[in-house]
């Protein structure tokens, strides 16, 4: 039997990305930059459909939301990371650690139901309009918001929960910018077996159900504009669906990449590229994605700017 000399781990450093002061100084820019604007992009649109009462519809809920989550996902990983570009030690403590996975996982996780719930609220306002008030109705809205919700938490205590399970000892360094999992299961003394079954299990079953949701959904939407008359009315809805599949294809890709994947578990080089897409590009692209093309949305902004 093998004795740990090593005391165990109660504090990691986080590598980050570089140690190129030159580097590290363009890429604190940049990424303060990019923090800046997706956190005034997705809280100004929380606000604004708060403030305007003609968004107030299951569409702009779930978007709101969705903005919401994406501002706490940002708010989970950035200000630290951008700590720890002119950080001497780069240390975080087991519970920030615990912490900063458990917003992170409880954002990414609502946000893959919410995602399912606005394409199937476009597929109701697409497909099948003369019944969308019955189909979707606000009673409705606000079951598959707070389901969103218990679920990222759930989850996210789940997961929490069987990374307090092991224990850590022997390296400290987690290869990343932030307290992702995958890098986590890497530095344990313990065999992680148990965890990397259970988040192929929980992971899968949210990706699963929620891209089915999606794919089913954008493919009525798809053959319904295609049977539409008007050429006019047919390039609106399929522009509007283009980019906001688009979206939610970088989105869901990236998460299957990273955690679905085989031999994600072993694969560490590949976690930040990928990490970076849906914690900082995701947040920082969907305001723009879902709002600026939106008629609604900027019609609300000027009369909000005029008031």
């Amino acid at each position: 039997m093998i004795k740990y000399n090593h005391s165990l781990t109660t504090e990691f450093i986080l590598v980050g990305f570089t140690d190129q002061p030159d580097l590290k100084a363009l890429l604190f820019v940049v990424f303060s930059a990019m923090y800046l604007v997706t956190m005034v992009g997705n809280l100004g649109l929380v606000a604004l459909i708060y403030m305007e009462h003609r968004l107030h519809t299951p569409m702009y809920i779930f978007l709101g939301n969705l903005a919401l989550m994406d501002s706490c996902c940002s708010c989970a990983i950035t200000p630290k990371m951008l700590e720890n570009f002119f950080s001497e030690d780069r240390r975080i403590s087991l519970y920030e650690c615990m912490a900063q996975f458990y917003f992170l996982c409880l954002a990414e996780t609502a946000d893959c139901f919410l995602l399912a719930a606005m394409a199937y609220d476009r597929y109701v306002a697409i497909c099948r309009p003369l019944q969308y008030h019955t189909l979707m109705s606000k009673k409705l809205c606000i079951q598959m918001t707070t389901a969103a919700y218990i679920a990222g938490n759930l989850h996210s205590i789940v997961q929490v929960g069987l990374l307090l399970r092991l224990t850590f000892c022997g390296s400290h360094q987690i290869n990343h910018f932030f307290c992702d999992v995958l890098p986590l299961y890497r530095l344990s003394c313990v065999d992680p077996y148990i965890n990397e079954l259970m988040i192929l299990i929980l992971s899968g079953f949210v990706q699963t159900f929620t891209i089915t949701v999606v794919l089913i959904s954008y493919f009525c939407i798809l053959f319904t504009i295609f049977t539409m008359k008007s050429k006019e009315g047919r390039g609106k809805a399929l522009s509007i669906c283009a980019s906001h599949f688009l979206s939610v294809s970088i989105f869901y890709g990236s998460l299957l990449y990273m955690y679905i994947r085989p031999n994600s578990f072993n694969e560490g080089d590949k976690d930040v590229p990928v990490a970076i897409f849906y914690t900082l590009v995701i947040p920082l692209l969907n305001p723009f994605i879902y709002s600026l093309r939106n008629k609604e949305v900027i019609n609300a902004i000027k009369r909000i700017m005029k008031i």
